[in-house]
């Protein structure tokens, strides 16, 4: 560990790459459930319809195919729904301009849109995501662990592969938890939030010379999968609340298929279509 996408040099005849939250770590649900949700509700003092709130919330970052959306499309999309149903939000259109056409969604661009703007709505935005920050830094470390399967499954990996964190989390965030987690002996390369979209990640990734059908991005949303297909690469899914057999499938399965060649066509299609399910029952 610790390469750059400057300094990796292709080791491996295989590359595969892993989302962190959601996928390797068991640390979505609890987020966003005692946290990013929470703290919207307490930001724009939406109490009194708390409980349909969250569930809604929950519902379009953890269960449905918007599933790992970005933190402030994610928040844009939850209170144009409350603005419609329950309360007017004020500015919210302010809010809904920015998520869709920043050429980064962060914190510190966020920041940089209150200044030039002034806009109560976006300051608003960028209170809530600081807040969200320093809730899930309180979060207690034994929450933040890897789903069961995830050390022997990247451990069997790395036997045949580069292996490569590509993550949309905070990279302080990602490192201190695979590193406590004892994962980081199984990775070549961590590429976060402050690297570029997953998309770009594995883009770059491929310049190092990995033949397509060679590359596997394993991811529990749709983003990932988007991620994936942009680039012309194989996709597996951690499904949600099926974690623990997905990871054991890894290992024990989807490894095999891709050292063999045969990964691609049925097998492909059979797990995208299971993941798809999973997410629109």
């Amino acid at each position: 560990m610790g390469q750059t996408l400057e300094t990796l040099k292709k080791r491996k005849e295989y590359l595969i790459c892993v989302d962190s939250d959601g996928c390797a770590m068991d640390t979505m649900d609890i987020k966003h459930i005692s946290c990013f949700g929470p703290c919207m509700v307490k930001e724009w003092q939406l109490e009194e319809w708390g409980t349909s709130i969250l569930e809604r919330w929950n519902d379009i970052n953890l269960y449905t195919m918007t599933r790992g959306i970005n933190r402030f499309k994610g928040l844009a999309k939850m209170l144009r729904e409350v603005h419609e149903t329950y309360t007017v939000i004020s500015g919210i259109e302010e809010l809904e301009k920015w998520a869709e056409s920043s050429n980064e969604l962060s914190n510190a661009a966020l920041k940089q849109a209150v200044e030039e703007t002034g806009s109560a709505c976006l300051k608003k935005a960028l209170d809530w995501s600081e807040a969200v920050n320093r809730a899930i830094s309180r979060l207690d470390v034994s929450v933040k662990k890897p789903f069961e399967g995830v050390k022997e499954g990247l451990a069997r990996a790395h036997e045949c592969a580069d292996v490569a964190i590509v993550s949309s989390a905070n990279p302080q965030a990602v490192l201190e938890e695979w590193e406590r987690c004892g994962l980081l002996e199984y990775v070549d390369i961590m590429l976060a939030q402050d690297a570029g979209s997953k998309a770009y990640c594995i883009q770059e990734l491929l310049k190092k010379g990995y033949d397509k059908d060679k590359v596997l991005m394993v991811g529990d949303a749709p983003g990932d999968r988007s991620a994936a297909e942009k680039n012309g690469v194989l996709f597996y899914p951690v499904c949600v609340k099926h974690e623990k057999e997905s990871w054991q499938e890894f290992a024990q399965t989807a490894l095999t298929k891709l050292k063999d060649g045969a990964y691609r066509g049925t097998y492909q299609e059979k797990k995208t279509q299971q993941f798809v399910d999973n997410l629109t029952r």
